[in-house]
Order: structure tokens, then C-alpha cells, then sequence
């Protein structure tokens, strides 16, 4: 199924002129790194225009479809040594993350399970490897002076992992991501600025720690000092999460996600979580446990690095989509409720980050884990009560909605 092409060109309107540059859309003169599987051609060139459209320059990474025939990654995986499979080419990635203002990922599935029936920790082998990757770009992002977007390319693979029909999937696509309004990047724009006031009124209750309860969750999070909240601002399309990084070292209690995970290729369902201190002292998984084990394993990826609400009034996802750049902002009944085990987001910091040593970063309880940012999801009911200063108790959340009137 391809997309109709006056869609296609409001969908890369949304991610050059809305998306990047944290909401702003791209100035002239500014090159965008765009990265994407072959399965993606008609968006990829919708992009692209539109990157030139706006006077912008444009470095691509085009990859072959990662299928279980044809993925080089997968060949790698069952033929390469352990220095292949961890190589890290640091000249030409230190070049990309230098010359590029933005980054764009196309992100699709043409064979969501193309690493089936590998090691586990091979994969963790491959992705760590990239770990320097993302801390260059941390920095640079640190610094103002990178910004990036996700967005989805549907496919057929993903839609039956969804109990979809593709054209069931490609219309939570359009219908989340607003292509079907006169001006969708207008629309963005107003539904982050209702975000935004959200946001702002977390800010000004000033909360030290979070309570959340329902029939699958008793956890405690404790938010911490120089902590603000964010929204995705761009960063993802769609996005109508409200999160931050809270202090990993406050967390206490258990939850259950009702949402399968995606790591290192295997589909992680029935996650559990017991927390003690900030640590994960226990874990389980209904599939593929053992998956769940070897993420967890990882430094520092046994600690909180986010936690985020999601208002069911802004979501039009209603179904899930087998991948967590939608299902974590599904909206449905009761909105979603989720945690990132490993790496904070630094930008929930609300001076200059720049200015922030590793040190200072380690006080303040960021976690630190450039290896792991893995968002697990719940859509069941949660009710999130906030502690703030002087022991006041206020209800933010319920039946998935922000309650802060």
C-alpha cells in the first residue's frame, strides 16, 4: 500500500517544517542527516523535497530492507566475529554528528522479526557499539545545536504483528499524525501549545514525588530538584507524552505493563517490575524473559531514566502498533502510563546543560546509560497522585486525563 501523494507531502511538510528544530520546522541553509530503509522510497523522496523546498541541505543513509533474506545486519549477527559485530567507525560518525543540524529517522519494519532465533546478546554486542554515537550527539544536543524526529513508515510485517490490516494501520498513521487537516502543521502547532500549558502547570506545582496506583501498579517515583517537565516539542510525530527524568534513586514499589516491548528483535510481552531504592530487584516477562534479563543486565539499565502520562484527549491512536514510537502515545481510554529503563533525557534539566558536568549529573540522580533507552507501556487505569512541598497531596492524573485545574 503506498500512501496518496497529496498525504505523503503534508506528512513531510509535518516533519521538516513542524518537526525538527524542536517544533520549529528547519531554517535555511541547515542539513538534515535522513535515515531510512529502501521499503520507505515514496516518504523518504516526499522528505527530501521538502528538506530542499525549505532551502535546507540533505546527507542520506538509504539502507537495504532489514528482512531475514536480505538484512546485512542479520548476516553479520550469524557470520561476524565479535570485533566486526562491535565495530564502531568513530571518524565518519563524529563527521555525520559535526556536519548535520538535524537528524531524521523513517522508522519501519519491513520483517519485524528479521533477528529471530539469534543470541541475545550479540545483538546487545551490535547495538551497544553505538553508544559513543549517541553520547557525540547528546553533547551536541546538549549544546542547542542538534535536534532530530522519528516518524512511521507502515508495513505489512508491522501490521499483522498488530492484528491490523495495513490499511487499518496506515489509517492510525494518518489520523494520529493529522495529514488529513487543510494545515497539519498549524494543527501540531496548537496541539503543542495545549500540551505546553499542561507542562507549565506541572512546572509551577513544583512535585517531589510521584504515587501511582492502580490494579497493576503500586510504585512510588521520586521526581527530584532542578527537573522540569517536557513534551515531545517535535521530537516525535506523533507525540502528546508529558514525561521527565525523574531522581532513579526515589523509585520504589512494582508495576506490570499490559504493552509488549521490542528489543534486540524479540517481542517482550507481561513485563514486571519490582523496584527497591531505585534498583530493579526483580523481573519477569510472560515471552521472552530471557530478553528482558539481558536488557536489564546492561549498566545502569536496571534504573528509571523517564517516566510519562499521556492524555487520552490529545491521542487519536486507539489501537496498538507494535512499535513504541506509537504506543507510547496511544490514547484510547485511559491514556498511557510509562517508564524508560536506562538513559534520562539530560533536557529535562531546566538550566544550562552545557554547564552540567558528568559529576553534577550523577548528584542530581540522571541516570547515566547510553546503551539503553527502552520505553515499557501500559494503557490500563492509573490514578497518579503528586506530593508537593510541604506534604500537600493533589491528583494529577485519572482515568486518563490530566486533572490540574
Amino acid at each position: 500500500m503506498k500512501l496518496e501523494e497529496g498525504l505523503l507531502k503534508k506528512y513531510g511538510q509535518v516533519m521538516v517544517n513542524y518537526a525538527l528544530n524542536n517544533g520549529e520546522g528547519i531554517k535555511k541553509g541547515d542539513t538534515v542527516f535522513l535515515v531510512a530503509q529502501e521499503c520507505t522510497k515514496d516518504l523518504f523522496i516526499a522528505i527530501a523535497r521538502e528538506v530542499y523546498d525549505a532551502g535546507g541541505n540533505l546527507i542520506t543513509n538509504y539502507q537495504p530492507d532489514n528482512t531475514r533474506d536480505e538484512s546485512l545486519s542479520r548476516y553479520l549477527l550469524q557470520t561476524g566475529s565479535d570485533d566486526q559485530i562491535g565495530f564502531f567507525a568513530e571518524p565518519y560518525w563524529r563527521g555525520i554528528v559535526e556536519a548535520t543540524d538535524h537528524i531524521m529517522f523513517i522508522v519501519s519494519e519491513p520483517d519485524i522479526h528479521y533477528l529471530e532465533g539469534l543470541p541475545a546478546a550479540k545483538i546487545t554486542r551490535m547495538l551497544s557499539a553505538r553508544a559513543p554515537y549517541m553520547k557525540m550527539r547528546e553533547k551536541k544536543e546538549q549544546e542547542g545545536k542538534l535536534s532530530w524526529s522519528l516518524c512511521l513508515y507502515g508495513t505489512q510485517s508491522m501490521a499483522d504483528e498488530a492484528g491490523l490490516s495495513l490499511e487499518e494501520y496506515w489509517e492510525q498513521i494518518v489520523e494520529a499524525c493529522y495529514l488529513r487537516e487543510n494545515d497539519p502543521v498549524a494543527k501540531w502547532k496548537e496541539v503543542q501549545r495545549q500540551i505546553e500549558e499542561i507542562k507549565d502547570r506541572l512546572d509551577a506545582l513544583q512535585i517531589e514525588d510521584l504515587h501511582i496506583e492502580g490494579a497493576d501498579v503500586n510504585l512510588r517515583i521520586r521526581i527530584g530538584t532542578n527537573r522540569k517537565w517536557l513534551s515531545g516539542g517535535g521530537k516525535n510525530i506523533p507525540s502528546f507524552e508529558i514525561f521527565t527524568s525523574p531522581d532513579w534513586r526515589g523509585t520504589n514499589g512494582s508495576i506490570r505493563f499490559n504493552q509488549p516491548l521490542y528489543y534486540a528483535g524479540k517481542r517482550i510481552s507481561g513485563v514486571s517490575l519490582e523496584f527497591e531504592n531505585g534498583i530493579v530487584i526483580k523481573s519477569s516477562a510472560t515471552e521472552n524473559e530471557a530478553a528482558l534479563k539481558e536488557m536489564i543486565s546492561q549498566e545502569n539499565a536496571d534504573k528509571v531514566g523517564e517516566f510519562s502520562l499521556t492524555d487520552r484527549r490529545h491521542s487519536r491512536i486507539t489501537k496498538f502498533m507494535a512499535t513504541t514510537l506509537f504506543d507510547e502515545n496511544m490514547g484510547g481510554d485511559f491514556g498511557n502510563t510509562h517508564i524508560a529503563l536506562g538513559n534520562a533525557y539530560k533536557d529535562t534539566y531546566p538550566g544550562d546543560m552545557a554547564s552540567v558536568s558528568d559529576v553534577q549529573w550523577l548528584e542530581m540522580g540522571y541516570n547515566s546509560c547510553p546503551k539503553v533507552h527502552t520505553d515499557i507501556i501500559s494503557t490500563s487505569n492509573r490514578t497518579v497522585t503528586a506530593t508537593l512541598p510541604g506534604g500537600t497531596q493533589k491528583v494529577i492524573y485519572k482515568d486518563g486525563q490530566f486533572l490540574l485545574d
